[in-house]
């Protein structure tokens, strides 16, 4: 496994930390792609709608060798390049195609099942890969034609790139991102609280922290700022970063962010947003007690709401 070049300090959540070298100097050269698919040592991940194909007991994720791998090759129409782990290339393949029975028939596997439902399970750098390798896949299956001109795409630079094959138009499609603010607000005044909200579809009890998507025109202070008055009508100042996440379901990236409310009258918008209310660490720490959940457990709510509770009043 390639060593991870991180600061010590650094937070390293759930889906990040892949540590590949996705060795951009050198995908670009069709003929340098086909020969690291084709070598000694490297692996194929095959993916089928988003899920991974699965074999054992507790269920693994299958990552097959390159020589093992040419039906399903054969049946993706190739494969698109992640990087180089060491010297060792990983790709992954796109099954969607096929039928669900189909797919697993022709992986070996025993099933599929979505990363997320694995996550207590597998490593850090695993995690990563699987969830890059679907998020990727993803942005394939959704750009086969160009946005500008309806022509048909194809694949470059070992899938990091797509053409629109109208010559007139040639347009360049890269793989985007959806940036996504989620923040934990606190108050003022001692004790210390911190601003829960509990959305639709959320469970009686379910709280969270607040999130939403950065629109066009804005900083990712600004989203802050806009989605906690939104969706609980408290304005934040003091807006500081903690930490980010890579979130690819299908082409999120979760931006963390502490902040400090200036008011601290709650009033929901009861569309996203039920119920929220604020909680000192004593009644969140109650909470989490009485079986409430502090978060997903692969994402960056869980993270910024224990560290929260770490903290002294």
């Amino acid at each position: 496994m390639t060593t991870p070049h991180t600061n010590p300090r650094e937070t390293v959540l759930p889906y990040s930390g892949g540590w590949l070298d996705r060795a951009s100097d050198r995908r670009t050269g069709p003929h340098w792609v086909e020969a690291t698919l084709a070598a000694t040592g490297t692996r194929v991940i095959p993916i089928w709608r988003d899920q991974c194909l699965i074999s054992g007991e507790p269920p693994a994720p299958m990552v097959l060798p390159t020589a093992d791998a040419g039906a399903i090759l054969q049946a993706a129409g190739g494969a698109v390049f992640l990087g180089l782990d060491g010297e060792v290339g990983v790709f992954a393949a796109d099954l969607s195609s096929l039928d669900e029975s189909q797919a697993v028939e022709l992986a070996g596997a025993s099933g599929v099942l979505d990363v997320r439902a694995m996550i207590g399970t597998l490593g850090a750098a695993e995690a990563a890969r699987l969830a890059y390798a679907r998020g990727l896949l993803h942005w394939h299956r959704h750009h086969r034609f160009c946005g500008s001109c309806g022509s048909g795409t194809e694949s470059r630079h070992g899938g990091h790139l797509r053409v629109c094959l109208d010559e007139g138009c040639a347009r360049l499609h890269f793989p985007r991102i959806e940036p996504a603010v989620i923040m934990l607000v606190e108050s003022t005044g001692t004790p210390k609280r911190c601003l829960l909200a509990r959305h639709k579809g959320s469970a009686v009890g379910g709280y969270s922290t607040l999130a939403g998507f950065v629109e066009i025109g804005e900083s990712l202070e600004d989203a802050v700022r806009r989605e906690v008055a939104e969706e609980a009508g408290v304005q934040v100042e003091g807006v500081t970063y903690v930490a980010s996440q890579a979130w690819p379901f299908p082409s999120g990236l979760m931006v963390g962010f502490r902040a400090i409310a200036a008011t601290e009258t709650v009033a929901v918008d009861g569309e996203e947003v039920l119920e929220a209310r604020w909680f000192t660490r004593a009644e969140l720490r109650a909470h989490a007690a009485s079986g409430g959940r502090l978060g997903r457990e692969d994402s960056i709510d869980r993270h910024l709401l224990r560290s929260w509770l770490d903290e002294a009043d």
